[in-house]
């Protein structure tokens, strides 16, 4: 697989990182329950270290400080501007792509959401947090599947993360002394109201940063026209969300 265009995505989302929180509802969501899953599956209230590989603006940070307490935070992100995130939440602020940046020693929590789809091998940063974390600590990490933005592969889009895969590719490679405490995925559908409104929605989420087309107005009637023919429903057209997850705990 080509490597990620990684300057093309740290544009994308430095257009978009003013609309993003407030545009990007289903990633909210995900960051949301992925936090409630924590809680569900016994996760200790308070953690001594946390380290949120993505951070971006805020959703998971915020969800994990409502349900856990931190002696100390760091938060990753590519985006500079995150640094406000890190700095709203009285984290340390670690700029830079994950793959290449030195990660806090041990942490007792490492989570992630909607951001490992973006990088070649989703696989590797996990196995990478499990060997990471503390023993005794926690690793939740959410990504993005196969189906995710199904409509736009199905019209021939080539834009798609690089980083889709199922649950259990996320868990590829871990040695069994870690404890994988979940697998999850679901297939979210986002009604919106015209095709136009689709590709709104990936401008002001950024998640549009693999795309290189330049859209003429007769490519936009045609998207249109296709998109309404294939994928219309009473409230609307569809664009489908494939959120995965891993969550898992280290002996210690």
């Amino acid at each position: 697989m080509n490597a990620m265009p990684t300057d093309r995505i740290r544009r994308s989302f430095s257009r978009s990182f003013g609309s993003y929180h407030c545009a990007a509802g289903p990633q909210a969501r995900i960051a949301r329950a992925l936090a409630q899953r924590l809680v569900d599956l016994g996760a200790p209230r308070q953690f001594g270290t946390l380290f949120e590989i993505g951070c971006g603006t805020g959703h998971l940070t915020e969800a994990l400080h409502q349900k856990f307490s931190f002696g100390r935070s760091t938060l990753n992100d590519l985006m500079p501007q995150a640094q406000e995130t890190a700095r709203r939440w009285g984290a340390d602020f670690l700029p830079g792509d994950i793959r290449n940046v030195t990660w806090p020693a041990r942490p007792d929590l490492i989570a992630s959401a909607s951001t490992v789809q973006w990088l070649n091998d989703p696989a590797a940063v996990v196995r990478r947090a499990m060997h990471q974390v503390a023993p005794g600590g926690w690793v939740a990490v959410s990504g993005f599947g196969p189906d995710q933005y199904t409509e736009l592969s199905a019209l021939g889009s080539a834009a798609r993360a690089p980083g889709l895969c199922a649950p259990d590719d996320l868990a590829a490679g871990i040695g069994p002394e870690v404890e994988i405490l979940d697998l999850w995925q679901d297939r979210q559908p986002l009604w919106l109201d015209t095709p136009l409104d689709v590709l709104r929605h990936l401008r002001q989420t950024g998640v549009n940063g693999r795309a290189a087309q330049v859209w003429t107005r007769a490519d936009l009637t045609d998207f249109s026209t296709r998109y309404r023919a294939a994928f219309s429903g009473p409230e609307g057209v569809r664009l489908t969300y494939h959120p995965v997850w891993i969550i898992a705990r280290k002996p210690g």
